[in-house]
């Protein structure tokens, strides 16, 4: 595979996972609650702990779908021939490795590796939102 349908993929892919991210972030404030002033008055108690962890596995299940559209890519490009794998090795990619394994085909590696970046921005903003609205509740 050239260089230029992977770097096709991977803009539609980053853009397309980008676009999930931001609309689930905004969805998640809103659905929780979550803006400055309603969280500062909140109480330090109970509620506080379970709203912190439903932000994280709302945040933690928004991560899942970004990497079910990479695993979803790989399986309808025929780079993966399972459903299991291919969630593995966009998992790996979007974590931790920044690359999609040994044996990950050629012909996509690049977008794998893109993953691996992709993965590490989105989780950084999830982390941004996450530490700030939870230091307006904790803290303020």
């Amino acid at each position: 595979m050239s260089l230029w349908p992977q770097l096709a993929a991977s803009a539609a892919l980053v853009g397309v996972n980008a676009t999930i991210h931001a609309v689930g972030v905004v969805i998640i404030t809103r659905t929780l609650h979550l803006d400055g002033d309603k969280l500062r008055a909140h109480r330090v108690d109970h509620s506080a702990v379970a709203l912190s962890v439903v932000m994280a596995l709302m945040l933690f299940a928004l991560h899942i779908i970004e990497i079910m559209i990479f695993a979803g890519f790989y399986l309808a490009v025929g780079a993966i021939d399972a459903l299991e794998p291919a969630l593995f090795y966009s998992a790996s990619a979007y974590t931790t490795l920044g690359t999609p394994g040994p044996n990950f085909p050629h012909d996509w590696r690049l977008v794998g590796a893109i993953e691996g970046l992709v993965g590490f921005l989105l989780i950084g903003w999830s982390t941004g939102v996450f530490i700030s609205d939870m230091n307006k509740l904790l803290r303020e």
